[in-house]
């Protein structure tokens, strides 16, 4: 299946493992300003590591979909990139399409890790957003001036976790619910048939 070359924001959505999710409902804030800048700070930190280990690239996409797993909150991410249709999925869909999902997005985005050996990133803040933390941080690449990176932390799923992230002002997961919602429409709907396909793609 045909897919666009990624942006320099696309890329850095995918080393942040996640993108544009609409603001979480949910309880009132539990989680502290500290534990979710402390949670970005070791994303961004492991993402580093990652980047500049020098290890092959399969090595890398794995170690890649590990930190998407450990930090983000990956079965509301994958529900929120389904959209609508994750309402009418069944439960062993949307566990299959949330690992697949991950791991679509491990392979797109780890091949991708080299492009940013020797860059910089560092937490500059964190606000109340609703029910989330949103903490700042802001990347710098070599020979690029620094850009804001926003992430959006939450502990609803009982852990905290990131729920999104916002490269300069953009809401980068936005680009690939739409992706995925325009994978579905060309398969007739079939979820089946999108999760089959997403082992392919990436």
């Amino acid at each position: 299946m045909p897919i666009s070359k990624p942006s320099r924001r696309q890329l850095l959505a995918g080393l942040a493992a996640a993108a544009a999710l609409p603001m979480l409902p949910g309880r009132g804030l539990a989680l502290t300003q500290s534990q979710a800048s402390s949670l970005i700070q070791q994303v961004m930190a492991d993402v580093q590591d990652i980047i500049n280990s020098g290890a092959s690239e399969s090595r890398m996409i794995a170690r890649f979909e590990d930190l998407f797993a450990r930090y983000a909150d990956v079965a509301i991410i994958a529900r929120s990139a389904l959209g609508p249709p994750a309402r009418s999925a069944s439960a062993g869909q949307l566990n299959s399409f949330t690992q697949a999902f991950q791991s679509y997005l491990a392979r797109k985005y780890g091949r991708q890790f080299r492009r940013f050996a020797g860059a910089t990133a560092q937490v500059t803040g964190a606000s109340e957003v609703r029910s989330l933390w949103e903490v700042s941080s802001t990347m710098t690449m070599r020979n690029e001036a620094p850009f804001e990176v926003r992430w959006h932390v939450s502990d609803r799923s009982g852990a905290v976790r990131f729920v999104n992230i916002i490269i300069d002002g953009v809401n980068v997961l936005a680009a690939e619910r739409q992706e995925i919602g325009t994978m579905l429409e060309r398969r007739g709907g079939d979820i089946n048939r999108l999760i089959q396909d997403l082992g392919q793609a990436g």
